[in-house]
């Protein structure tokens, strides 16, 4: 048996250990293996060639993050700040529970990557959330900022786990058939979802609730920086 194809194991923990840039080092690691093995390097560019179209999809964050990145370079983050500050209306406690409400609309729709904490928490709703908070108290500390932006991250994802086990073409909800279905009990996908409609109404109004306590405890004074 040939173990010199493992030497691109080597080559990745050295890489990390190092703090080198990880896509230079997975890539070396990649070539390494592949010379190992006996590959050429025509074969070695179509083995990765191949992998990279294969894996395309979950590669699309490397394109998102840049144009999220522009956008907030030019200004995004200030602009969704003055727009949440002109309505009077807008609280912090209702910002974040229409946002669940919609965040669990559309995954029970099937919709889950419309919203996601790097496209939408991070550059729109995290710096709404601050600026509908400052309206009550204008001197936020360090610390409450933080944790504001943790209930908005909080909310994306307690809108998202619960909307999307409705959908019923969801993997979880195949996955609870499927163990149903291997002890002996038949359900149908549509029954598992809408006995999930409970349990995402309940979730919606206790975290609704948490987020309005969180805004009257907001007016307490902070000890934080």
């Amino acid at each position: 048996m040939n173990y010199w194809p493992l030497l691109g194991i080597a080559v990745v923990v050295a890489g990390f250990a190092l703090r080198l840039n990880p896509m230079l080092v997975v890539v070396t690691a990649g070539f390494a293996s592949g010379f190992a093995a006996g590959l050429g390097l025509p074969e070695l560019l179509a083995l990765i060639g191949k992998a990279f179209i294969s894996a395309r999809a979950p590669l699309l964050i490397v394109l998102t993050l840049p144009v999220i990145g522009l956008l907030e370079h030019a200004g995004l983050r200030e602009h969704a700040q003055r727009w949440i500050a002109r309505m009077a209306y807008m609280s912090l406690s209702l910002l974040l529970i229409c946002y669940m409400g919609l965040r669990q609309a559309l995954g029970a729709l099937g919709l889950t990557s419309i919203g996601g904490p790097a496209q939408t928490v991070r550059p729109l709703i995290a710096p709404m959330a601050e600026a509908a908070a400052r309206k009550t108290q204008p001197d936020l500390a360090n610390a409450q900022r933080e944790r504001i932006r943790a209930l908005a991250a909080a909310t994306d994802n307690v809108g998202l786990f619960f909307g999307e086990d409705i959908f019923i073409a969801f993997g979880a909800v195949l996955l609870i058939q499927g163990f149903y279905a291997s002890n002996g009990i038949v359900l149908e996908p549509l029954s598992i979802a809408l006995w999930a409609i409970p349990t995402a109404l309940a979730a919606f109004l206790i975290h609704a609730i948490r987020i309005v306590v969180f805004q009257y405890g907001l007016k307490r004074p902070e000890t934080g920086p």
